[in-house]
């Protein structure tokens, strides 16, 4: 199985548990991972039939930007479920940063995969 992927897509969202989080959008960072089957998309070299990641990268903007989740953990799962139950793929695998949430951290966040991972 091959890996179709989107590193470091940044989207401006709700986030947090604090009333003040609560109040402003915060950016979050995505490195999606999606397996799939690139084989006949090689061989037609036709859009049709390749997995999108333009097409998934504007679903996943569309959903966050208007979600207000407290919780990273929970806005995971559900972008792993909307990657798993709308694309068609068998596993996805993502890490979600949320830079600026630790005073001295870069970053912090989530990995997390789902689905069945092809051998």
């Amino acid at each position: 199985m091959d890996i179709v992927f989107i590193h470091d897509l940044q989207i401006e969202t709700v986030i947090g548990i604090y009333d003040w989080e609560r109040k402003i959008k915060q950016t979050i960072s995505l490195d999606v991972e999606m397996a799939t089957d690139i084989s006949k998309a090689a061989k037609s070299d036709d859009i049709e039939d390749a997995l999108s990641y333009k097409a998934v990268a504007k679903r996943l903007i569309e959903f966050i930007e208007q979600s207000e989740f407290e919780l990273v953990e929970a806005l995971a799962e559900r972008i792993c479920a909307i990657v798993l139950d709308e694309f068609a793929v068998p596993w996805v695998k993502l890490t979600l940063h949320k830079p600026g949430a630790v005073r001295g951290s870069k970053s912090v966040g989530v990995k997390i995969e789902r689905g069945v991972k092809p051998e």
